[in-house]
């Protein structure tokens, strides 16, 4: 059976809609009009690197057997939508038309699955030992949560890295690590239906015969999705220094006992809210992988650029730590260095205006 995905976000949110649409479901992008009006004249197109080849493979989504349209968020009509997955970053969500549409997504209860580094408020109230936490700080505003119901907000690890390369269009999207989306469950059987049927429909697909990487893993657990918040720590967020951005090959691998505390500090944090170590990913196999991340993280690249806000999870982390009695000054060092970027700007606008 065909579903009709809404997907927030058409840099990211593309991979994951590709991989849908080779499943045979159909899938609408939201993005700006330019963006917009790109993909529906001339589609996506992702590549990938199957397992044993050498060189990416080109997906293109008008050689798939689902459609694909792409609109602004205010031509979405949530009647015709059976998900909503959120793709974009965090700060994405404050925007006037964005917020709209999420009261909208929000009044029609429709089921979100989250794809975002940046945990949903509402997915985080799902967790008992969070749900009476002061955690509004950590979100660019707070109040673009407060409609939803717990319930109907699940979060998925994403994992896979992918980025747009510079040089081409807006509906390309280069995968670098090719690992599964690894989803958490919804509050209801109903919903959490569609998502075994997209898991399923997902992993069948092949081309050219071979296996194609990228998949969606469903587990029970709350807790599988926040294995990511380790490698967030650990090398995303370090790539962020007060001079110019690192790869996160480098910001794990240039001190790995350093690396190897820090990730095992967030994997006890996890654990302390109700994680099973199952649910969490080995530190020797994250550490494997980043050496493979040989470019800046999204959020570092981001700071580079003069972005004004960007996900904080590391202030996320640092909250929760906090109020659960585990501070860990590397933590702390590491948001203070962010924060100290982030307010780059604002200084120097200050400075030169007076």
């Amino acid at each position: 059976m065909a579903r009709n995905i809404l997907i927030l976000g058409a840099s990211y949110g593309s991979l994951l809609g590709t991989k849908l649409l080779m499943a045979g479901h159909n899938v609408t992008l939201v993005c700006r009009k330019k963006t917009a009006e790109l993909i529906n004249r001339d589609g996506t197109e992702v590549r990938i690197k199957l397992r044993d080849e050498a060189v990416h493979r080109a997906i293109f989504s008008r050689d798939l057997p689902g459609t694909l349209d792409a609109v602004t968020p205010g031509e979405v009509d949530v009647s015709r939508y059976d998900l909503v997955c959120l793709a974009m970053q965090e700060p994405q969500y404050t925007n006037h038309t964005v917020r709209v549409l999420m009261v909208k997504i929000a009044v029609a209860k429709l089921p979100c699955l989250s794809i975002m580094n940046m945990p949903p408020l509402p997915y985080l109230q799902r967790i008992p030992s969070l749900a009476g936490m002061e955690l509004e700080e950590a979100y660019t505003n707070a109040q673009v949560w407060e409609r939803f119901e717990p319930g109907l907000v699940s979060l998925c690890s994403p994992d896979p890295q992918a980025f747009r390369p510079p040089e081409e269009a807006a509906n390309v999207l280069h995968v670098g690590l090719p690992t599964n989306f690894k989803a958490s469950i919804f509050a209801d059987e109903q919903h959490n239906k569609v998502l075994r049927e997209l898991e399923a429909g997902i992993d069948a697909v092949t081309l050219d015969g071979h296996d194609v990487p990228v998949k969606l893993k469903v587990f029970d657990s709350l807790f599988v999705p926040l294995a990511k918040w380790s490698m967030l720590l650990t090398g995303n967020y370090r790539c962020i220094t007060l001079q110019d951005p690192r790869s996160i090959r480098d910001a794990v691998h240039s001190d790995l006992k350093l690396s190897q505390a820090i990730y095992d500090h967030v994997d006890a944090v996890a654990r302390r809210l109700g994680a099973d170590p199952q649910d969490q990913v080995p530190f020797e196999k994250y550490a494997k992988a980043a050496q493979s991340l040989l470019k800046p993280s999204s959020a570092a690249r981001a700071v580079a650029s003069g972005a004004p806000f960007i996900e904080r999870v590391d202030l996320l982390v640092k909250l929760i730590s906090h109020q659960l009695g585990l501070p860990n000054a590397e933590i702390d060092h590491t948001v203070d260095i962010v924060d100290q970027k982030l307010n780059e700007r604002i200084v120097v606008g200050g400075s030169g205006a007076t």
